[in-house]
Protein backbone atom coordinates (compact mmCIF):
# COMPACT_ATOMS: atom_id res chain seq x y z
CA UNK A 1 0.00 0.00 0.00
CA UNK A 2 2.92 2.30 0.71
CA UNK A 3 3.90 2.33 -2.98
CA UNK A 4 0.39 3.16 -4.11
CA UNK A 5 0.01 5.96 -1.58
CA UNK A 6 3.38 7.41 -2.49
CA UNK A 7 2.28 7.57 -6.09
CA UNK A 8 -0.39 10.02 -5.01
CA UNK A 9 2.38 12.58 -4.52
CA UNK A 10 2.20 13.23 -8.26
CA UNK A 11 -0.95 15.24 -7.62
CA UNK A 12 -0.51 18.92 -6.89
CA UNK A 13 -3.25 18.60 -4.30
CA UNK A 14 -1.12 16.14 -2.34
CA UNK A 15 1.74 18.61 -2.46
CA UNK A 16 -0.71 21.16 -1.05
CA UNK A 17 -1.66 18.69 1.68
CA UNK A 18 1.95 18.58 2.79
CA UNK A 19 2.00 22.34 3.09
CA UNK A 20 -1.18 22.40 5.16
CA UNK A 21 0.11 19.53 7.24
CA UNK A 22 3.18 21.50 8.22
CA UNK A 23 1.03 24.58 8.79
CA UNK A 24 -0.91 22.58 11.37
CA UNK A 25 2.28 22.15 13.37
CA UNK A 26 2.89 25.88 13.24
CA UNK A 27 -0.56 27.43 13.49
CA UNK A 28 -2.22 24.76 15.60
CA UNK A 29 -5.41 24.09 13.58
CA UNK A 30 -6.63 23.30 10.11
CA UNK A 31 -9.54 25.34 8.90
CA UNK A 32 -12.72 23.30 8.36
CA UNK A 33 -13.98 24.54 4.96
CA UNK A 34 -12.25 21.69 3.06
CA UNK A 35 -14.97 20.02 0.98
CA UNK A 36 -15.34 16.22 1.07
CA UNK A 37 -15.13 15.11 -2.57
CA UNK A 38 -14.67 11.81 -4.26
CA UNK A 39 -10.97 11.00 -4.65
CA UNK A 40 -11.46 9.20 -7.94
CA UNK A 41 -13.23 12.18 -9.47
CA UNK A 42 -10.44 14.49 -8.34
CA UNK A 43 -7.87 12.16 -9.89
CA UNK A 44 -9.72 12.21 -13.20
CA UNK A 45 -9.88 16.00 -13.16
CA UNK A 46 -6.14 16.42 -12.48
CA UNK A 47 -4.34 17.41 -15.69
CA UNK A 48 -1.41 15.31 -16.80
CA UNK A 49 0.99 18.22 -16.69
CA UNK A 50 0.71 18.15 -12.89
CA UNK A 51 3.19 15.28 -12.55
CA UNK A 52 5.77 16.31 -9.92
CA UNK A 53 9.28 15.29 -8.98
CA UNK A 54 10.95 14.82 -5.59
CA UNK A 55 13.03 17.72 -4.21
CA UNK A 56 15.74 17.75 -1.57
CA UNK A 57 15.77 21.45 -0.69
CA UNK A 58 13.08 24.08 -0.38
CA UNK A 59 15.32 26.44 -2.37
CA UNK A 60 14.54 24.34 -5.47
CA UNK A 61 11.04 25.87 -5.55
CA UNK A 62 11.11 29.08 -7.57
CA UNK A 63 7.76 30.27 -6.17
CA UNK A 64 8.62 29.76 -2.48
CA UNK A 65 10.34 32.66 -0.70
CA UNK A 66 11.83 32.87 2.84
CA UNK A 67 9.26 35.54 3.61
CA UNK A 68 6.31 33.18 2.96
CA UNK A 69 4.29 32.42 6.11
CA UNK A 70 4.78 28.65 5.75
CA UNK A 71 8.41 28.69 4.58
CA UNK A 72 9.89 27.10 7.73
CA UNK A 73 7.22 24.41 7.89
CA UNK A 74 7.71 23.61 4.20
CA UNK A 75 11.48 23.50 4.73
CA UNK A 76 11.02 21.00 7.54
CA UNK A 77 8.82 18.73 5.42
CA UNK A 78 11.29 18.80 2.53
CA UNK A 79 14.58 18.48 4.38
CA UNK A 80 13.59 16.54 7.50
CA UNK A 81 10.92 14.11 6.26
CA UNK A 82 11.30 14.11 2.46
CA UNK A 83 7.56 13.63 1.92
CA UNK A 84 6.95 16.46 -0.52
CA UNK A 85 7.32 16.92 -4.25
CA UNK A 86 7.28 19.76 -6.75
CA UNK A 87 6.41 20.37 -10.37
CA UNK A 88 8.94 19.62 -13.14
CA UNK A 89 9.22 23.35 -13.85
CA UNK A 90 10.55 23.95 -10.32
CA UNK A 91 7.38 25.41 -8.75
CA UNK A 92 5.34 24.30 -5.75
CA UNK A 93 2.01 26.16 -6.24
CA UNK A 94 1.15 26.18 -2.58
CA UNK A 95 -1.95 28.33 -3.01
CA UNK A 96 -3.89 25.65 -4.88
CA UNK A 97 -7.05 24.46 -3.10
CA UNK A 98 -7.49 20.80 -2.13
CA UNK A 99 -10.22 18.51 -0.80
CA UNK A 100 -10.32 16.53 2.44
CA UNK A 101 -9.69 13.31 0.52
CA UNK A 102 -6.62 14.82 -1.15
CA UNK A 103 -5.39 16.04 2.21
CA UNK A 104 -5.93 12.55 3.64
CA UNK A 105 -3.84 11.07 0.83
CA UNK A 106 -0.99 13.43 1.64
CA UNK A 107 -1.34 12.75 5.35
CA UNK A 108 -1.16 9.03 4.69
CA UNK A 109 2.06 9.50 2.70
CA UNK A 110 3.67 11.41 5.58
CA UNK A 111 2.54 8.75 8.06
CA UNK A 112 4.25 6.14 5.92
CA UNK A 113 7.41 8.24 5.75
CA UNK A 114 7.48 8.65 9.55
CA UNK A 115 7.05 4.87 9.96
CA UNK A 116 10.01 4.37 7.65
CA UNK A 117 12.17 6.69 9.70
CA UNK A 118 11.21 4.84 12.87
CA UNK A 119 11.85 1.43 11.27
CA UNK A 120 15.31 2.50 10.08
CA UNK A 121 16.38 3.73 13.54
CA UNK A 122 16.25 7.36 12.51
CA UNK A 123 13.34 8.20 14.78
CA UNK A 124 15.34 11.00 16.37
CA UNK A 125 14.49 13.01 13.26
CA UNK A 126 10.81 12.91 14.24
CA UNK A 127 9.94 15.45 16.91
CA UNK A 128 7.34 14.84 19.63
CA UNK A 129 5.43 17.88 18.42
CA UNK A 130 5.20 16.49 14.90
CA UNK A 131 4.13 13.09 16.23
CA UNK A 132 1.38 14.73 18.29
CA UNK A 133 0.23 16.73 15.28
CA UNK A 134 0.19 13.63 13.09
CA UNK A 135 -1.79 11.73 15.70
CA UNK A 136 -4.37 14.51 15.96
CA UNK A 137 -4.66 14.77 12.18
CA UNK A 138 -4.95 11.00 11.87
CA UNK A 139 -7.91 11.07 14.25
CA UNK A 140 -9.46 14.06 12.48
CA UNK A 141 -9.22 12.38 9.05
CA UNK A 142 -9.85 8.80 10.19
CA UNK A 143 -12.89 8.41 7.92
CA UNK A 144 -11.06 9.65 4.83
CA UNK A 145 -8.00 7.52 5.61
CA UNK A 146 -10.17 4.44 6.05
CA UNK A 147 -11.87 5.09 2.72
CA UNK A 148 -8.54 5.65 0.99
CA UNK A 149 -7.00 2.50 2.45
CA UNK A 150 -10.08 0.51 1.54
CA UNK A 151 -9.80 1.62 -2.05
CA UNK A 152 -6.09 0.85 -2.13
CA UNK A 153 -6.66 -2.60 -0.62
CA UNK A 154 -9.39 -3.31 -3.19
CA UNK A 155 -7.11 -2.13 -5.99
CA UNK A 156 -4.26 -4.33 -4.77
CA UNK A 157 -6.62 -7.31 -4.55
CA UNK A 158 -7.81 -6.76 -8.13
CA UNK A 159 -4.23 -6.35 -9.32
CA UNK A 160 -3.20 -9.58 -7.62
CA UNK A 161 -6.14 -11.39 -9.20
CA UNK A 162 -5.25 -10.09 -12.67
CA UNK A 163 -1.61 -11.09 -12.25
CA UNK A 164 -2.63 -14.56 -11.09
CA UNK A 165 -4.98 -15.11 -14.03
CA UNK A 166 -3.27 -13.23 -16.83
CA UNK A 167 -2.51 -15.09 -20.04
CA UNK A 168 1.19 -14.28 -19.92
CA UNK A 169 3.57 -11.75 -18.44
CA UNK A 170 5.00 -11.02 -21.89
CA UNK A 171 2.16 -11.84 -24.30
CA UNK A 172 -1.17 -10.21 -25.05
CA UNK A 173 -3.96 -12.32 -26.55
CA UNK A 174 -6.28 -10.61 -29.02
CA UNK A 175 -8.53 -11.70 -31.83
CA UNK A 176 -10.98 -10.80 -34.56
CA UNK A 177 -13.86 -12.52 -36.33
CA UNK A 178 -15.18 -11.15 -39.63
CA UNK A 179 -18.51 -12.56 -40.83
CA UNK A 180 -19.61 -11.61 -44.35
CA UNK A 181 -22.83 -12.02 -46.32
CA UNK A 182 -22.25 -11.20 -49.99
CA UNK A 183 -23.93 -11.57 -53.38
CA UNK A 184 -23.84 -10.35 -56.97
CA UNK A 185 -26.84 -8.05 -57.08
CA UNK A 186 -26.76 -7.09 -60.73
CA UNK A 187 -25.10 -8.23 -63.97
CA UNK A 188 -24.88 -11.64 -65.59
CA UNK A 189 -22.51 -11.57 -68.62
CA UNK A 190 -18.73 -10.92 -68.61
CA UNK A 191 -16.38 -11.69 -71.54
CA UNK A 192 -19.00 -13.81 -73.28
CA UNK A 193 -19.56 -16.05 -70.28
CA UNK A 194 -22.36 -16.17 -67.76
CA UNK A 195 -21.65 -15.32 -64.14
CA UNK A 196 -22.47 -18.49 -62.22
CA UNK A 197 -21.58 -17.31 -58.71
CA UNK A 198 -24.82 -15.45 -58.03
CA UNK A 199 -25.96 -17.15 -54.84
CA UNK A 200 -25.99 -15.33 -51.53
CA UNK A 201 -23.10 -16.64 -49.44
CA UNK A 202 -22.07 -16.47 -45.78
CA UNK A 203 -18.45 -16.85 -44.78
CA UNK A 204 -16.17 -16.01 -41.88
CA UNK A 205 -12.56 -15.14 -41.18
CA UNK A 206 -11.34 -15.84 -37.64
CA UNK A 207 -8.02 -14.65 -36.27
CA UNK A 208 -6.30 -15.30 -32.95
CA UNK A 209 -3.24 -13.14 -32.39
CA UNK A 210 -0.43 -13.35 -29.85
CA UNK A 211 1.43 -10.06 -29.39
CA UNK A 212 4.60 -10.60 -27.38
CA UNK A 213 7.20 -8.13 -26.15
CA UNK A 214 10.40 -9.11 -24.37
CA UNK A 215 11.88 -5.65 -23.84
CA UNK A 216 8.86 -3.36 -24.06
CA UNK A 217 10.12 -1.99 -27.38
CA UNK A 218 10.15 -5.11 -29.55
CA UNK A 219 7.18 -7.11 -30.88
CA UNK A 220 6.82 -10.78 -31.74
CA UNK A 221 3.54 -11.16 -33.63
CA UNK A 222 1.93 -14.55 -34.26
CA UNK A 223 -1.45 -14.93 -35.95
CA UNK A 224 -3.51 -18.09 -36.40
CA UNK A 225 -6.21 -17.76 -39.04
CA UNK A 226 -9.14 -19.60 -40.59
CA UNK A 227 -10.88 -18.08 -43.61
CA UNK A 228 -13.66 -19.71 -45.63
CA UNK A 229 -14.90 -16.51 -47.31
CA UNK A 230 -15.04 -16.71 -51.10
CA UNK A 231 -15.22 -13.73 -53.45
CA UNK A 232 -17.76 -14.29 -56.25
CA UNK A 233 -16.13 -15.26 -59.56
CA UNK A 234 -17.31 -12.65 -62.05
CA UNK A 235 -14.79 -13.43 -64.80
CA UNK A 236 -12.36 -10.63 -63.91
CA UNK A 237 -10.14 -9.75 -60.93
CA UNK A 238 -11.99 -6.45 -60.63
CA UNK A 239 -14.15 -6.00 -57.56
CA UNK A 240 -12.70 -8.91 -55.57
CA UNK A 241 -13.28 -8.77 -51.81
CA UNK A 242 -10.18 -8.05 -49.72
CA UNK A 243 -11.15 -10.35 -46.85
CA UNK A 244 -11.72 -13.40 -49.07
CA UNK A 245 -9.69 -16.50 -48.22
CA UNK A 246 -9.10 -20.04 -49.42
CA UNK A 247 -12.66 -21.21 -48.77
CA UNK A 248 -11.67 -23.87 -46.23
CA UNK A 249 -12.05 -24.20 -42.48
CA UNK A 250 -8.39 -25.07 -41.99
CA UNK A 251 -6.60 -23.08 -39.30
CA UNK A 252 -2.91 -22.29 -39.78
CA UNK A 253 -0.22 -19.84 -38.77
CA UNK A 254 -0.77 -16.84 -40.99
CA UNK A 255 1.31 -13.77 -40.16
CA UNK A 256 4.51 -14.24 -38.15
CA UNK A 257 7.08 -11.50 -37.63
CA UNK A 258 9.51 -9.99 -35.15
CA UNK A 259 10.03 -6.23 -35.01
CA UNK A 260 12.71 -4.47 -32.99
CA UNK A 261 14.41 -1.06 -32.83
CA UNK A 262 18.04 -0.25 -33.47
CA UNK A 263 18.61 3.09 -31.84
CA UNK A 264 15.88 5.71 -31.75
CA UNK A 265 15.20 6.11 -35.47
CA UNK A 266 15.58 2.67 -37.05
CA UNK A 267 13.02 -0.16 -36.87
CA UNK A 268 13.74 -3.61 -38.31
CA UNK A 269 11.08 -6.23 -39.01
CA UNK A 270 11.81 -9.86 -39.91
CA UNK A 271 8.77 -11.44 -41.56
CA UNK A 272 8.52 -15.23 -41.64
CA UNK A 273 5.15 -15.81 -43.31
CA UNK A 274 2.14 -14.19 -45.02
CA UNK A 275 3.61 -10.70 -44.89
CA UNK A 276 2.28 -7.83 -47.00
CA UNK A 277 3.21 -4.26 -47.85
CA UNK A 278 1.28 -2.81 -44.92
CA UNK A 279 3.53 -4.76 -42.53
CA UNK A 280 6.49 -2.78 -43.85
CA UNK A 281 5.18 0.65 -44.70
CA UNK A 282 2.19 2.99 -44.45
CA UNK A 283 -0.15 2.50 -47.41
CA UNK A 284 -1.60 5.96 -46.73
CA UNK A 285 -5.26 5.13 -47.07
CA UNK A 286 -7.86 5.80 -44.39
CA UNK A 287 -9.77 2.74 -45.64
CA UNK A 288 -6.93 0.21 -45.23
CA UNK A 289 -8.31 -1.82 -42.34
CA UNK A 290 -6.85 -5.18 -43.46
CA UNK A 291 -10.32 -6.45 -44.34
CA UNK A 292 -11.78 -6.22 -40.84
CA UNK A 293 -12.47 -2.50 -41.11
CA UNK A 294 -12.55 0.06 -43.89
CA UNK A 295 -13.00 -0.77 -47.56
CA UNK A 296 -14.62 -4.00 -48.74
CA UNK A 297 -12.68 -4.51 -51.97
CA UNK A 298 -9.00 -5.13 -52.58
CA UNK A 299 -8.85 -2.12 -54.87
CA UNK A 300 -10.44 0.18 -52.30
CA UNK A 301 -8.08 -0.97 -49.55
CA UNK A 302 -4.77 0.18 -51.06
CA UNK A 303 -2.95 1.06 -54.27
CA UNK A 304 -2.82 -2.21 -56.29
CA UNK A 305 0.95 -1.95 -56.82
CA UNK A 306 1.33 -2.92 -53.12
CA UNK A 307 -0.11 -6.40 -53.83
CA UNK A 308 3.16 -7.34 -55.50
CA UNK A 309 4.56 -7.57 -51.97
CA UNK A 310 3.78 -10.84 -50.18
CA UNK A 311 5.47 -13.74 -48.42
CA UNK A 312 8.53 -13.72 -46.16
CA UNK A 313 11.47 -11.37 -45.94
CA UNK A 314 12.83 -8.28 -44.25
CA UNK A 315 11.77 -4.67 -43.80
CA UNK A 316 13.37 -1.56 -42.32
CA UNK A 317 11.95 1.85 -41.43
CA UNK A 318 14.13 4.87 -40.76
CA UNK A 319 12.67 8.10 -39.38
CA UNK A 320 14.75 11.06 -40.53
CA UNK A 321 12.37 13.25 -38.53
CA UNK A 322 8.74 13.32 -37.45
CA UNK A 323 7.88 14.52 -40.96
CA UNK A 324 10.03 12.25 -43.13
CA UNK A 325 10.51 8.46 -43.13
CA UNK A 326 12.07 5.87 -45.44
CA UNK A 327 10.76 2.30 -45.77
CA UNK A 328 12.62 -0.54 -47.48
CA UNK A 329 11.39 -4.10 -47.84
CA UNK A 330 11.95 -7.40 -49.60
CA UNK A 331 9.37 -10.21 -49.65
CA UNK A 332 9.28 -13.54 -51.49
CA UNK A 333 6.52 -16.09 -51.65
CA UNK A 334 8.83 -19.13 -51.94
CA UNK A 335 11.37 -18.48 -49.19
CA UNK A 336 10.98 -21.97 -47.69
CA UNK A 337 11.19 -23.85 -51.01
CA UNK A 338 14.73 -25.09 -51.90
CA UNK A 339 13.77 -26.40 -55.35
CA UNK A 340 15.17 -24.75 -58.51
CA UNK A 341 13.55 -21.42 -59.32
CA UNK A 342 12.46 -20.85 -55.75
CA UNK A 343 14.00 -20.04 -52.39
CA UNK A 344 14.77 -16.72 -50.81
CA UNK A 345 16.34 -15.12 -53.90
CA UNK A 346 15.46 -17.24 -56.97
CA UNK A 347 11.65 -17.25 -56.70
CA UNK A 348 9.05 -14.58 -57.19
CA UNK A 349 9.73 -11.50 -55.10
CA UNK A 350 8.81 -7.88 -54.49
CA UNK A 351 11.29 -5.19 -53.40
CA UNK A 352 9.85 -1.94 -52.06
CA UNK A 353 11.21 1.53 -51.36
CA UNK A 354 8.94 4.29 -50.09
CA UNK A 355 9.42 7.84 -48.85
CA UNK A 356 6.61 8.97 -46.57
CA UNK A 357 6.28 12.72 -46.07
CA UNK A 358 4.04 14.10 -43.33
CA UNK A 359 4.34 17.89 -43.24
CA UNK A 360 1.42 18.18 -40.79
CA UNK A 361 -1.02 16.06 -38.82
CA UNK A 362 -3.55 16.54 -41.63
CA UNK A 363 -1.45 15.76 -44.70
CA UNK A 364 0.49 12.63 -45.56
CA UNK A 365 2.10 11.75 -48.90
CA UNK A 366 3.88 8.61 -50.06
CA UNK A 367 6.23 8.05 -53.01
CA UNK A 368 6.52 4.34 -53.75
CA UNK A 369 8.72 2.19 -55.99
CA UNK A 370 8.39 -1.60 -56.31
CA UNK A 371 10.53 -3.93 -58.39
CA UNK A 372 8.92 -7.35 -58.76
CA UNK A 373 9.54 -10.71 -60.38
CA UNK A 374 6.62 -13.07 -61.09
CA UNK A 375 4.21 -10.94 -59.05
CA UNK A 376 0.84 -9.59 -60.13
CA UNK A 377 -1.47 -6.71 -59.23
CA UNK A 378 -4.33 -9.02 -58.11
CA UNK A 379 -6.90 -6.45 -59.26
CA UNK A 380 -7.93 -4.81 -62.52
CA UNK A 381 -8.46 -6.47 -65.86
CA UNK A 382 -7.32 -9.95 -66.77
CA UNK A 383 -4.72 -8.44 -69.13
CA UNK A 384 -3.30 -6.29 -66.29
CA UNK A 385 -2.21 -9.51 -64.56
CA UNK A 386 0.30 -10.22 -67.29
CA UNK A 387 1.90 -13.52 -66.26
CA UNK A 388 -1.41 -15.34 -65.76
CA UNK A 389 -2.98 -13.87 -68.90
CA UNK A 390 -0.03 -14.86 -71.10
CA UNK A 391 -0.14 -18.33 -69.58
CA UNK A 392 -3.69 -18.63 -70.89
CA UNK A 393 -2.62 -17.31 -74.32
CA UNK A 394 0.14 -19.92 -74.55
CA UNK A 395 -2.28 -22.65 -73.46
CA UNK A 396 -4.71 -21.71 -76.23
CA UNK A 397 -1.96 -21.57 -78.86
CA UNK A 398 -0.34 -24.87 -77.88
CA UNK A 399 -3.45 -26.78 -76.81
CA UNK A 400 -1.85 -27.81 -73.53
CA UNK A 401 -4.10 -29.12 -70.77
CA UNK A 402 -2.84 -26.71 -68.13
CA UNK A 403 -1.91 -23.04 -68.18
CA UNK A 404 1.45 -22.04 -66.71
CA UNK A 405 2.15 -18.36 -65.92
CA UNK A 406 4.81 -16.79 -68.10
CA UNK A 407 7.75 -15.31 -66.13
CA UNK A 408 7.57 -11.52 -65.86
CA UNK A 409 9.49 -8.63 -64.38
CA UNK A 410 7.94 -5.30 -63.48
CA UNK A 411 8.70 -1.84 -62.16
CA UNK A 412 5.91 0.05 -60.41
CA UNK A 413 5.65 3.64 -59.26
CA UNK A 414 3.01 5.02 -56.95
CA UNK A 415 1.91 8.31 -55.44
CA UNK A 416 -0.44 8.13 -52.46
CA UNK A 417 -1.91 10.99 -50.44
CA UNK A 418 -4.37 11.64 -47.62
CA UNK A 419 -5.53 15.09 -46.52
CA UNK A 420 -7.84 15.74 -43.58
CA UNK A 421 -9.70 18.92 -44.46
CA UNK A 422 -11.24 18.63 -41.01
CA UNK A 423 -11.62 15.96 -38.36
CA UNK A 424 -14.73 14.70 -40.16
CA UNK A 425 -13.77 15.17 -43.80
CA UNK A 426 -10.79 13.30 -45.28
CA UNK A 427 -9.80 13.33 -48.95
CA UNK A 428 -7.36 10.80 -50.32
CA UNK A 429 -6.30 8.85 -53.34
CA UNK A 430 -3.47 7.44 -55.37
CA UNK A 431 -2.12 6.87 -58.85
CA UNK A 432 -0.08 3.83 -59.85
CA UNK A 433 1.94 2.99 -62.97
CA UNK A 434 3.42 -0.42 -63.75
CA UNK A 435 5.64 -1.47 -66.65
CA UNK A 436 5.74 -5.26 -67.01
CA UNK A 437 7.97 -7.30 -69.34
CA UNK A 438 7.63 -10.98 -70.18
CA UNK A 439 10.91 -12.88 -69.75
CA UNK A 440 10.03 -15.90 -71.89
CA UNK A 441 8.69 -16.53 -75.38
CA UNK A 442 7.21 -19.87 -74.24
CA UNK A 443 8.81 -21.76 -77.12
CA UNK A 444 8.46 -18.86 -79.59
CA UNK A 445 4.68 -18.84 -79.19
CA UNK A 446 4.81 -15.20 -78.08
CA UNK A 447 7.33 -12.41 -78.56
CA UNK A 448 9.18 -10.58 -75.84
CA UNK A 449 7.75 -7.19 -75.06
CA UNK A 450 6.24 -5.01 -72.38
CA UNK A 451 2.95 -3.48 -71.31
CA UNK A 452 2.04 -0.24 -69.53
CA UNK A 453 -0.56 -0.48 -66.78
CA UNK A 454 -2.22 2.45 -64.99
CA UNK A 455 -4.63 2.71 -62.09
CA UNK A 456 -5.95 5.57 -59.96
CA UNK A 457 -8.52 6.34 -57.28
CA UNK A 458 -10.04 9.22 -55.33
CA UNK A 459 -11.41 8.54 -51.85
CA UNK A 460 -13.63 10.47 -49.47
CA UNK A 461 -13.89 9.51 -45.80
CA UNK A 462 -16.38 10.87 -43.28
CA UNK A 463 -15.15 9.79 -39.81
CA UNK A 464 -17.58 9.81 -36.87
CA UNK A 465 -20.59 10.24 -39.15
CA UNK A 466 -23.67 9.71 -36.97
CA UNK A 467 -21.64 8.93 -33.85
CA UNK A 468 -18.03 8.65 -32.73
CA UNK A 469 -16.28 5.62 -34.19
CA UNK A 470 -18.40 5.39 -37.35
CA UNK A 471 -16.92 5.79 -40.83
CA UNK A 472 -18.56 6.46 -44.17
CA UNK A 473 -16.40 5.82 -47.21
CA UNK A 474 -16.60 6.49 -50.94
CA UNK A 475 -14.13 5.26 -53.57
CA UNK A 476 -14.12 6.21 -57.24
CA UNK A 477 -11.36 5.06 -59.53
CA UNK A 478 -10.02 2.95 -62.34
CA UNK A 479 -8.65 -0.49 -61.51
CA UNK A 480 -5.41 -1.52 -63.31
CA UNK A 481 -5.80 -1.09 -67.05
CA UNK A 482 -3.40 -2.03 -69.87
CA UNK A 483 -2.97 1.21 -71.78
CA UNK A 484 -0.31 -0.02 -74.26
CA UNK A 485 1.28 -3.33 -75.24
CA UNK A 486 3.70 -4.70 -77.84
CA UNK A 487 3.30 -8.36 -76.87
CA UNK A 488 1.40 -10.37 -79.46
CA UNK A 489 -1.68 -11.99 -77.96
CA UNK A 490 -1.97 -9.32 -75.27
CA UNK A 491 -3.69 -6.24 -76.63
CA UNK A 492 -4.37 -3.12 -74.64
CA UNK A 493 -7.71 -2.76 -72.88
CA UNK A 494 -10.00 -1.04 -75.39
CA UNK A 495 -12.44 0.52 -72.91
CA UNK A 496 -12.38 1.97 -69.42
CA UNK A 497 -14.06 0.43 -66.40
CA UNK A 498 -14.79 2.48 -63.30
CA UNK A 499 -14.85 1.18 -59.75
CA UNK A 500 -17.45 2.86 -57.54
CA UNK A 501 -17.64 1.72 -53.92
CA UNK A 502 -19.54 2.99 -50.90
CA UNK A 503 -19.76 1.64 -47.35
CA UNK A 504 -20.90 2.73 -43.92
CA UNK A 505 -19.04 1.33 -40.94
CA UNK A 506 -21.31 1.50 -37.89
CA UNK A 507 -19.78 1.05 -34.44
CA UNK A 508 -22.23 -0.93 -32.32
CA UNK A 509 -19.80 -1.09 -29.40
CA UNK A 510 -16.07 -1.06 -28.76
CA UNK A 511 -15.97 -4.69 -29.92
CA UNK A 512 -18.57 -4.90 -32.69
CA UNK A 513 -18.92 -3.04 -36.01
CA UNK A 514 -21.38 -3.62 -38.85
CA UNK A 515 -20.50 -2.48 -42.37
CA UNK A 516 -22.96 -2.64 -45.28
CA UNK A 517 -21.54 -1.69 -48.67
CA UNK A 518 -21.82 -1.96 -52.44
CA UNK A 519 -19.28 -2.22 -55.27
CA UNK A 520 -20.39 -1.07 -58.73
CA UNK A 521 -18.21 -1.95 -61.73
CA UNK A 522 -19.00 -0.23 -65.02
CA UNK A 523 -17.77 -2.05 -68.16
CA UNK A 524 -16.06 -4.82 -66.10
CA UNK A 525 -12.65 -6.01 -67.31
CA UNK A 526 -12.43 -2.68 -69.20
CA UNK A 527 -14.88 -3.99 -71.78
CA UNK A 528 -18.07 -2.10 -72.61
CA UNK A 529 -19.60 -5.30 -74.02
CA UNK A 530 -19.86 -6.67 -70.47
CA UNK A 531 -22.77 -6.06 -68.13
CA UNK A 532 -22.28 -3.62 -65.29
CA UNK A 533 -21.74 -5.59 -62.08
CA UNK A 534 -23.01 -4.65 -58.63
CA UNK A 535 -21.72 -6.63 -55.63
CA UNK A 536 -23.30 -6.21 -52.21
CA UNK A 537 -21.74 -7.18 -48.90
CA UNK A 538 -22.64 -6.97 -45.23
CA UNK A 539 -19.62 -7.34 -42.95
CA UNK A 540 -19.80 -7.77 -39.17
CA UNK A 541 -16.54 -7.52 -37.25
CA UNK A 542 -16.07 -8.80 -33.71
CA UNK A 543 -12.83 -7.88 -31.94
CA UNK A 544 -11.50 -8.78 -28.53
Amino acid sequence: MRKVCKSLLVSSAVGGAMLFLSAAAVAGEISEPLVAADLEQEAENSPQEQVMSQVTSVSQFSDVQPTDWAFQALQSLVERYGCIAGYPNGTYRGNRALTRYEFAAGLNACLDRVNELIATATADLVTKQDLATLQRLQEEFSAELATLRGRVDALEAKTAELEANQFSTTTKLQGEVVAVVSDVLSGSQVNGGEIIDQNTSLGARARVELVTSFTGKDTLFTRIQMNNILSPNIGTPEGNLFFAGDGTNDAFIDALYYQFPIGEKLQVIALANAAAADDITDTINLFDGDGGLGALSSFGTRNPIYYQMNGAGLGVNYDFSEQLALSLGYLTGAANDPTPGNGLFNGGYGALAQITFKPSDRLKVGFTYINAYNQELATGSNRANVGSFLGGVVQNLTGSEEAFPVPTSSNSYGLEASFAISEKFVLGGWVGYTNTRNLSTAGDTINRGSVDIWNWAVTLGLPDLGQKGNLAGFIFGMEPQVTSSNINGLDRDQDTSYHIEAFYQYKVSDNITITPGVIWLTAPDHNEQNDDIVIGALRTTFSF
